[in-house]
């Protein structure tokens, strides 16, 4: 685990005395890219069946607005023919996303406004971040128009095409895309929550970017301190959308049929392409 984490530049002591998951860092894992981080294939995982999601076919990222034109050939040696950008209009204007040769973009803006902007200001000293941080886990009004589509590509996409998924920082709109794409096709929860938190390795060097962004438009120290954690990836809060969820619907499969449309023969049909 150590010599992976320095391998892929993130390591930190903390970081690299935990307890190796081979699982959730398998070496294919991360995607190394100049322009990005946090950009992994989500290939590998146990799954159904005792089967293991197929490496090279999803994958979820960070922002691809820098990537760099090697970064793209990269992509489409990978066989990248769809984007799902999950993040809002005003975030897409100012960052475009670079995409590789021949390969499509779908934005999938839903729910971006419903990120209370308080949580990246410094604000009052008594805004309780974490609930607000919390909320937005557990509102999943926006979930069908957000991801249904997702699941639709992913069934129409052409075998041996790529599908890559991402928002910002690819923490939150893309864990929770992950979380659902993976439940689908069978992955326990616990390594779904494993995979989430994994973001805090992979994405380790954008969120320092983020921090120092921060501190260069002006926010004082003491404000930059406190969103500091919200940048982390707390398993609690996806926890709380898988709560919401049964709640809301009695399961992530009742979830999963009634809202992304994945009727029995669509999950099995997802499963024979994205399983083996």
């Amino acid at each position: 685990m150590k010599k992976l984490l320095l391998f892929l530049g993130l390591a930190t002591p903390a970081l690299a005395q935990t307890p190796p998951d081979t699982a959730v860092f398998a070496p294919r894992r991360a995607v190394m890219l100049q322009g990005t981080s946090n950009f992994r294939d989500l290939g590998g995982y146990p799954a159904a069946g005792g089967k293991h999601v197929k490496w090279g076919h999803i994958y979820r990222s960070a922002d691809i607005s820098k990537l760099t034109d090697s970064d793209l050939l990269a992509l489409q040696k990978r066989h990248v023919a769809l984007v799902c950008d999950l993040r809002g209009p005003q975030e897409v204007a100012q960052a475009p996303d670079r995409l590789p040769a021949g390969a499509r973009h779908l934005a999938l803006p839903a729910g971006s406004e419903k990120i209370d902007p308080r949580l990246l200001m410094g604000g009052s000293k008594n805004l309780d971040r974490d609930s607000l941080m919390r909320a937005v886990y557990t509102n999943t009004s926006f979930f069908k128009a957000k991801y249904k589509p997702l699941f639709d590509e992913l069934l129409t996409l052409d075998n041996g095409q790529a599908l890559l998924f991402h928002c910002t920082a690819g923490k939150d709109r893309t864990g929770i895309g992950a979380a659902l794409v993976l439940a689908a096709l069978g992955v326990d929860r616990a390594t779904i929550l494993r995979d989430y938190a994994a973001t805090d390795v992979y994405w380790q060097a954008g969120r320092a970017q983020s921090l120092q962004r921060m501190s260069q438009a002006g926010m004082s120290a003491e404000a930059v301190n406190t969103v500091r954690p919200l940048l982390a990836a707390n398993p609690a809060y996806l926890a709380g959308t898988f709560a919401a969820l049964d709640r809301q619907y009695g399961s992530m499969d009742k979830f999963l049929a009634t809202q992304m449309d994945l009727t029995p023969a669509k999950r099995a049909a997802l499963r024979a392409k994205y399983l083996q």
